[in-house]
């Protein structure tokens, strides 16, 4: 015995769900948008970040380490290695 429709309604082939001709699709632009403006925020937390740790390198070179080569480099890579640290744990998409 076959499972029959009830009158009025189809099957959306990408949903695979009853829908009534009636009733419109639901539109998912609110969902797009709010992806997009989240999207946009982690981007200039990213840059702030980014405009952060090259502030913090050029400071700490200026202020203690100007004439020093090989501290100056050594104590670079540990502030990159540290901020790579922050941004893996905290920034980093789940």
């Amino acid at each position: 015995m076959r499972a029959t429709r009830p009158a009025g309604l189809t099957v959306t082939p990408s949903l695979g769900m009853p829908v009534s001709p009636a009733q419109p699709r639901p539109l998912l632009l609110h969902s797009v948008a709010h992806s997009r403006n989240e999207s946009m925020g982690r981007q200039a937390a990213v840059v702030l970040y980014a405009l952060a740790l090259v502030a913090v390198v050029v400071g700490v070179d200026i202020l203690f380490f100007r004439h020093h080569f090989w501290e100056r480099l050594i104590v670079n890579v540990g502030i990159v290695l540290v901020f790579g640290a922050f941004y893996w744990r905290f920034l980093k998409r789940p």
